[in-house]
């Protein structure tokens, strides 16, 4: 029986380095990224497929219909999606899938997906959160105390993940990441086939010795 890889969401406030984290993962390990629908056009240098998978809005709504989204949401006019077709097939053929994504979406994600693993990164501190947040230098004070406030309501969210990682250095966050998902691999109830089909080997090679 072929091995089912395990889908890995990765989310938390801005500034708390998921981009960063789940850069170092992929290269780091044989994951897969998880790559989103969206009906805006394609910007110079992007392409179909590898960047996203680039709709028109009736096939997205069709998409819709089907049920082949794990979420969507529609962002300044365009819609965004992650195909649950996709994911299923990376999945299906043991891979293991990250899906880096929004808060909000994370949890519809956790509505349909029961094996999922959900993980919240969080930063050492919200003044260290702060200041990363400032170092990107494209926030106006207004915008930084919207997203400073935002960061504040998101961590009360952390609850509904089933791990939380904090980034206080990227290369520990991977590591603790990593060591999850080998915790994760060791589940029975995610290998009790394999247990079960080794035991009726077992069995069977006791019985014809």
């Amino acid at each position: 029986m072929s091995k089912k890889g395990i889908l890995i969401v990765i989310s938390g406030p801005s500034g708390a380095g998921k981009g960063t984290i789940c850069k170092a993962l992929l290269e780091r390990n044989e994951y897969y990224l998880s790559i989103s629908a969206t009906t805006r056009s394609p910007r110079k240098g992007e392409e179909d497929g590898i960047n996203y998978y680039f709709l028109d809005r009736d096939e997205f709504k069709t998409k819709i219909e089907e049920d082949d989204f794990l979420e969507y949401a529609e962002v300044y006019g365009n819609l965004y999606g992650t195909p649950r077709s996709k994911v299923q097939d990376m999945l299906d053929s043991g891979k293991d899938v990250i899906l880096e994504i929004d808060i909000q979406g994370a949890l519809r994600v956790k509505d349909k997906v029961d094996d999922g693993v959900f993980i919240f990164i969080l930063p050492p501190s919200m003044e260290e959160l702060k200041q990363r947040i400032i170092k990107r230098g494209s926030e106006t004070p207004e915008s930084l105390m919207t997203r400073f406030k935002s960061a504040y309501q998101e961590i009360n969210y952390v609850s509904k993940y089933n791990y939380a990682v904090v980034n206080d250095t990227v290369d520990k966050a991977v590591r603790k990441i990593e060591s999850i998902l080998i915790a994760e691999k060791c589940r029975v109830d995610r290998i009790k086939e394999k247990i079960l089909d080794s035991k009726e080997g077992l069995i069977h090679e006791q019985l014809y010795d």
